[in-house]
């Protein structure tokens, strides 16, 4: 069984039984049909499941996947995962693992007689725990010194490889100790590594584990060799997510350390999959051009005769999460597709290979994953008004049923209508953009509006359920009045190479254009009051909240989310200092004017909307700093203007306690500076 998910940078995707034990609204104690009561973020954060990945048998039989549910009581401020399995006839439903310690990352066996998880319930680090789905307790199976990263079964059956970062050596445990760790900048670094156990299922027993790989590289993906006699992995010279530009493939024998360079095309080259007959193994590529916007290709080097041959163009120019088909005459990957992430495979005939769509349908899908023999799919489906839950289908005859039902008794009304509007901008552009109308929307009224801009600026906003809790509670913005327009304007993903790099050494100004065209149309059609307009967004969305409102006073209200204020600040104070440079075609000192022209900081002085900044304290990818800068210049320009920091979060709040403050904050701005409606 081989498990998809998709990745992108500077953005992340959540996904959110009936014998699970799922609340209903009345043991909610379901208030009166008032919105001030209705759908708050305490209330959406507290009730709300959230279903993780599927994992199917290797029969395709049962779908193994996680559900979390936040925990806020007391001293807590977290998520317990669990395991769950269905059937996927869905006959039967049971929740697998339980405790006060979550359990992830389920895998099975390739006889599909046991599953494999990551835990740490051991009290030492994330480890590789099994259990017997038939019945019985989990065992712990690794004791590795460190916490387990991923995972994979040999194709047999009697291995498993992981990968761990280096644990603290002697000498940086001595210099903790005795008060000298003082952290030299790119040194002292703890690398990814290959480890391999022997599996023995049957004793219960932990193992002995070896290790594979050492050196100065850092490891992500790899896969065994179908003989299980040699593993593929991809890995970049350094930890940390600026050095992808500069990823490699190796091998190494799943019995000795002798590492072996097999590809480095010059940028980054990564995700090896064998094929079936071990004869090719095929990868993703930037052909040598890494960007960060994101361009890639599947290939297939022949590891007979080293030759390599590239396969046909994808939809959105960005393949992930490849897997061959067990013939060897296709390969499966997943692509952002417009409002939707879908599956796709492509045929292995050459460049001029025609791919061709598996997954179709409203809505959109993720944390895919094949039986054995390629026949079934399992996957997360979701829809603006359905909650995410776990499908089966046929593969080649798409169909899919829906498993389960996580979130039963959880929706208080009727979930906000909700649709994919096409628009043209200035320049002829045409934009699709999520709306969101308001919850009691009535025909003929107007009513105010959030421009909802998302991260990335490569991310993309899907057809996704509304009434998800985050620091955006849509339903409950919907609930309270507001249409919410979320723009896929230039520079999104999903839609093509051009589309994606179409905004380079032009943030704020076209991609603002995309974003205002949408919202004049919504005026020009009567549905939204001109004189009651709010932005919004994290990291990009973040930026764009602060830049935009130096070009225009057009909205009462602005949300800055972890954003971007100062592009020559930020280059030189985030984990990516590439990351700007790329975009805007030039280091900061090789053209002032382009990063000043494009920075809020140095347009503030045009700014008189009231403004909300919201900042993770532990940000490493947009430090707080970016933050302050905004915060102080307003400040000193008498603006109206709040600054809240979290404590302990990364780019993205996780504590649920804190998302429920961040979304309450904004909904008091909101109220403050739209008024009451």
């Amino acid at each position: 069984m081989k498990t998809f998910f998709i990745v992108s940078f500077l953005a992340f995707l959540c996904a959110s039984g009936s014998c699970i034990g799922t609340a209903t609204a009345d043991d909610h104690g379901r208030p009166e049909n008032n919105n001030e009561e209705l759908w708050t973020p305490r209330y959406m954060v507290e009730n709300f499941k959230r279903v993780g990945g599927t994992e199917i048998s290797p029969d395709g039989q049962w779908v193994a996947f996680t559900v979390s549910e936040a925990r806020t009581d007391g001293e807590r401020s977290d998520y317990l995962t669990h395991i769950h399995l269905v059937k996927s006839d869905g006959t039967r439903q049971f929740q697998l693992t339980r405790g006060e310690v979550s359990a992830s990352n389920p895998k099975w066996s390739p006889d599909g007689k046991y599953l494999s998880f990551t835990s740490g319930r051991g009290g030492d680090g994330n480890q590789i725990w099994m259990i017997d789905p038939a019945g019985g307790e989990a065992w712990q199976v690794t004791e590795a010194e460190g916490s387990v990263g991923q995972y994979r079964w040999s194709n047999s059956g009697d291995h498993i490889a992981f990968t761990m970062v280096d644990p603290p050596s002697e000498e940086q445990k001595r210099r903790q100790r005795e008060r000298e760790d003082v952290n030299v900048v790119d040194a002292d670094l703890n690398y990814s590594h290959l480890y391999v156990f022997e599996t023995d299922p049957a004793s219960h027993k932990t193992v002995d584990i070896q290790r594979l790989t050492e050196g100065e590289f850092h490891i992500g993906r790899f896969d065994w060799s179908p003989d299980d006699k040699t593993i593929a992995f991809d890995h970049q010279p350094r930890p940390g997510t600026e050095y992808w530009p500069y990823t490699s493939i190796s091998t190494v024998p799943a019995d000795s350390s002798a590492v072996e360079k097999l590809i480095d095309l010059g940028g980054s080259d990564a995700s090896p999959i064998y094929s079936p007959d071990g004869k090719s193994l095929a990868f993703t590529t930037d052909m040598g051009d890494p960007r960060w916007p994101g361009y890639l290709v599947i290939k297939v080097l022949n590891l007979e005769d080293g030759s390599m041959m590239r396969l046909g163009v994808t939809h959105d120019d960005e393949p992930r999460n490849i897997q061959w088909s067990p013939a060897g005459d296709e390969i499966f990957f997943v692509e952002l597709h417009k409002t939707s992430i879908d599956l796709f495979a492509m045929p292995v005939t050459g460049e001029d290979a025609q791919y061709r769509q598996i997954t179709r349908g409203p809505g959109r899908f993720g944390g895919f994953s094949l039986s054995a023999d390629a026949s079934m799919l399992a996957a997360i489906h979701q829809d603006f008004d359905k909650a995410p839950d776990v499908i089966v289908s046929e593969v080649e005859n798409f169909n899919p049923s829906r498993l389960t039902d996580i979130n039963a008794g959880y929706e208080l009304t009727d979930i906000a209508r909700a649709k994919v509007m096409e628009y043209v901008s200035q320049d002829g552009t045409i934009i699709e953009a999520p709306l969101i109308y308001p919850l009691n929307y009535e025909e003929g009224k107007q009513y105010p509006v959030l421009l909802h801009v998302h991260g990335g600026p490569t991310g993309v906003f899907g057809e996704s359920y509304v009434a998800s809790p985050s620091v955006y509670p849509l339903q409950k913005f919907a609930a309270e009045g507001y249409f919410i327009l979320q723009p896929n304007f230039r520079g999104s993903g999903g839609y093509g190479k051009d589309f994606r790099f179409a905004n380079l050494s032009d943030w704020g100004y076209g991609d603002l254009d995309d974003m205002k065209a949408g919202l004049d149309q919504l005026i020009e059609e009567g549905k939204v009051d001109a004189e009651r307009q709010a932005i919004m967004g994290w990291s990009y969305g973040g930026y764009m909240s602060s830049f935009a409102i130096t070009r225009t006073d057009r909205f009462k209200a602005s949300m800055v989310g972890a954003g971007v204020t100062n592009l020559i600040s930020m280059t030189g104070t985030s984990d990516i200092p590439s990351f700007l440079p790329d975009y805007f075609e030039s280091e900061y000192w090789e053209n002032y004017e382009r990063h000043q022209r494009h920075s809020a900081i140095f347009n503030v002085e045009n700014i008189s909307t009231p403004t909300l900044i919201l900042h993770p304290e532990e940000d490493i990818r947009v430090p707080p700093s970016q933050g302050f800068e905004l915060y102080v210049a307003l400040k000193r320009l008498g603006v109206e203007t709040k600054m809240v920091t979290y404590p302990r979060q990364p780019h993205g709040i996780r504590e649920p306690k804190f998302t429920i403050d961040a979304a309450q904050r904004q909904l008091d701005w909101l109220k403050k500076y739209l008024g009451e409606h």
